[in-house]
């Protein structure tokens, strides 16, 4: 089969993750309770508690927020991810879920004193969706983006076989990507790295200010088949015709079987917040 010149990430396959709700609640990570207490305390000039999640999947970033009091409306364009976050979180009252892309649907302006998304903001038009926030929120409300970035581990022995399967799997039908290489998150403080994770390089663009970006480091340790599972929820690996799916994951779960059958990876989590 000839090379794809395709990411996999276009916004045509953002609704993949319906058909893996279960696996993705289990595996996808839970980010760092200091992540959302920054969020909290950055916020702290908003009287109210009023809030939208953008894309909240199956609520990974949902609880935190619900549990410090706030009423979320949850924006979710999927359908089984919808369900499983209502049958979630059937005891909190303050959450309400629309079923929707959040470029549609109409909301009231200047109501909302936070909205946020955790690794579902790239998947929107930053032309249609920051402009749209920015009316959304009241004076001084807050836009807060979270997302994980994986290290890279170039030398290590078990990375290094993981990534001899990237190339006869992966890169040989992506053609248009290289291998990544990321040893700190200094990169992901240029606008390139802010594009690359949030679909648009700077928030000022869109009339943002005391804008900060703050990261949280975590390892996080996999068995052979969670980690499977977790390449299973990235829409790039998804998008993968079923022969190169199955060889690169057989390849993969084989190489970390024979390597202590646990496979950890440095991550660092990424805040990017500013104020309207």
């Amino acid at each position: 089969m000839k090379g794809c010149i395709e990411t996999g990430w276009e916004r045509k396959n953002r609704t993949h993750f319906d058909e893996i709700v279960g696996s993705y609640d289990k595996v996808r990570w839970n980010y760092p309770k200091q992540m959302f207490n920054d969020i909290f305390e950055y916020s702290l000039n908003s009287k109210g508690k009023n809030a939208i999640e953008i894309g909240p999947g199956t609520g990974k970033a949902t609880t935190p927020v619900l549990e410090a009091g706030y009423d979320v409306t949850a924006i979710e364009l999927s359908t089984n991810m919808a369900k499983f976050l209502h049958s979630k979180h059937e005891e909190h009252k303050n959450l309400n879920i629309i079923i929707a892309p959040f470029e549609d649907i109409l909301l009231t302006e200047e109501n909302y004193d936070l909205i946020y998304s955790a690794s579902a903001f790239h998947w929107l038009d930053a032309e249609i969706a920051c402009p749209k926030v920015f009316k959304l929120l009241k004076p001084y409300g807050t836009f807060a983006l979270l997302r994980n970035n994986v290290y890279t581990a170039d030398g290590e022995v078990l990375y290094e076989k993981i990534q001899e399967v990237y190339r006869k799997y992966y890169f040989s039908y992506y053609t248009s990507k290289e291998r990544w290489s990321r040893k700190s998150y200094d990169d992901l403080k240029e606008p390139s790295g802010i594009l690359q994770g949030f679909g648009f390089n700077d928030m000022s663009i869109y009339g943002f200010s005391d804008i900060i970006i703050n990261f949280y480091e975590e390892t996080i340790t996999y068995s052979a088949n969670d980690y499977i599972d977790l390449l299973d929820t990235m829409s790039d690996h998804r998008n993968l015709p079923e022969d190169y799916r199955v060889a690169l994951y057989k390849g993969i779960k084989e190489v970390i079987l024979k390597h202590g059958g646990q496979y950890s990876q440095d991550s660092v989590f990424t805040l990017y917040m500013g104020r309207r």
